[in-house]
């Protein structure tokens, strides 16, 4: 009798114990459509009430999560590694179990990666750029009239008027293939054809042989995530402007150029470094994709391209018809990635594309020193 008693009593004060761990917070709907507070950001209509899952799981970065239904709410304090599991009770009957997982965001992965090694003496060659006497840069300048596109002013007004002249003549799509011919007149004509646009590659394409063929050295940079299988990146222009001795950032997707807090324009290494380090950007007001939507500091350097600087990359010659391929062709890139970077190794890789018959070298850096080396 002892024992048995023993045994009810157990059963009696655990069981609801047990019970009470299983049993999650309800929250109830009569729509499925769900508006959702990250911190101090709501955004309307962005989740929706999937009974039919298993388990509906939301990722966030934020330490303050909230979910609204139309007559509920609940909220949720969540930080690295934790997940909060809750259910969304649809019309009195269908429950969908959902789980608010943190995940850190682009800016934190960014932040983690800041270290570089400015020591590292592994070869790459030098970088070189096309002389505006070049034919094909002479037909480029005189074909597009830059000359009268770029004005007379400075040399920064210069810079500017054609990064808006190239931003409103073709219009970015981000799903447009790519062109066979990929060279300034070329892609232009192209699109006037064609009433089509161009992705991001290709427009700083364009403008990264429009300031060659009037004597502004430039490169076109192609921003990457920390993963190596990827499919979005973003791809802008690093110019240097003598006037300031010093590479500065132009994106012609989004006519977008970045400054500090006291209005001195940043290279694309020191808005990364910025943005590691929490230190003031502005981004410069009429910034917008294609004349539609105005782009902000927090959404476009603090999301989107917290993102994308992760690693960069470079060809190592700044010409015309870089990536236009042709049979017997050689092009070489220079990747700059932190200490963190996953793939570090091989430092040189080469290979033979059997179907264009283009030939790719492949180098990679950890020093901000080498890749960001001055004209």
């Amino acid at each position: 009798m002892k024992a048995k008693t023993l045994v009810l009593l157990y059963s009696i004060f655990l069981t609801p114990a047990a019970l009470a761990q299983k049993a999650l917070p309800v929250i109830k709907a009569t729509s499925a459509s769900v508006d959702i507070r990250n911190d101090d950001k709501l955004a309307k209509k962005v989740w929706r009430v999937v009974p039919e899952k298993p388990l509906d799981v939301y990722t966030t970065s934020a330490k303050q999560v909230t979910f609204y239904t139309d007559i509920d709410s609940i909220s949720f304090t969540i930080g690295p590694q934790q997940q909060c599991d809750f259910v969304i009770l649809l019309n009195g009957k269908d429950s969908a179990k959902t789980r608010i997982r943190y995940q850190p965001s682009r800016l934190d992965l960014l932040k983690a990666a800041g270290e570089y090694n400015a020591e590292d003496h592994r070869f790459i060659p030098p970088f070189t750029y096309q002389s505006a006497d070049n034919p094909n840069l002479k037909k480029i300048r005189e074909h597009l009239q830059l000359d009268s596109v770029a004005g007379k002013g400075s040399e920064l007004s210069r810079i500017f008027n054609l990064l808006h002249w190239v931003h409103n003549l073709v219009k970015h799509d981000g799903g447009s293939n790519n062109p066979v011919l990929k060279n300034a007149i070329d892609l232009i004509n192209t699109c006037k054809a064609e009433s089509r646009g161009v992705n991001c590659r290709m427009l700083a394409t364009i403008l990264n042989e429009c300031y060659l063929s009037i004597g502004i050295k430039s490169r076109y940079i192609t921003c990457m995530p920390k993963e190596t299988k990827f499919d979005d990146c973003h791809v802008i222009n690093m110019v240097f402007s003598k006037e300031l001795d010093k590479w500065i950032w132009i994106d012609p997707t989004f006519d977008a150029y970045v400054m500090d807090e006291k209005g001195n324009l940043l290279g694309i290494q020191e808005v990364r470094e910025r943005l590691v380090n929490a230190h003031p950007l502005v981004l410069n007001a009429d910034a917008n994709w294609n004349r539609k939507s105005l782009q902000t500091k927090e959404g476009y350097l603090e999301g989107y391209m917290a993102k994308n600087l992760y690693r960069l990359q470079t060809p190592l010659v700044s010409e015309s018809d870089t990536e236009t391929w042709k049979k017997g062709k050689t092009v070489t890139y220079v990747e700059l990635l932190p200490l963190d970077g996953i793939e570090q190794s091989p430092q040189k890789k080469e290979s033979t594309n059997m179907a264009t018959g283009v030939t790719l070298t492949y180098y990679k850096t950890n020093s901000p020193r080498l890749f960001w080396a001055k004209p």
